[in-house]
């Protein structure tokens, strides 16, 4: 098996402890898989190819999907909220 996959598994059940975790440690965490993250994803695509590249996004996005929900709310998304729905349904 090539060693990056080995790493990316290793960086999967990383990412699966660190849901686990309850309290304030969790994102400062969930950012530091991020950093990691991003060079192995390009490490496996080399490697394996873009088609493992690709099941590779798709499983970090889904293993950290918190912060990049919460990356969009910063970058201006309006959250979803039924009051204002209502209201600008007058």
């Amino acid at each position: 098996m090539a060693l990056s996959l080995i790493l990316a598994g290793l960086w999967l059940a990383v990412a699966c402890a660190v849901g686990l975790v309850r309290g304030p440690l969790p994102q400062p965490m969930a950012w530091g898989l991020i950093a990691l993250g991003v060079p192995l994803l390009g490490f496996v695509t080399l490697i394996m190819g873009p088609v493992w590249g690709m099941i590779g996004l798709i499983l970090g996005a889904v293993m950290l999907r918190r912060p990049i929900q919460r990356a969009g709310l910063w970058q201006g998304s309006p959250p979803h909220t039924p009051e204002i729905e209502a209201r600008s349904g007058d």
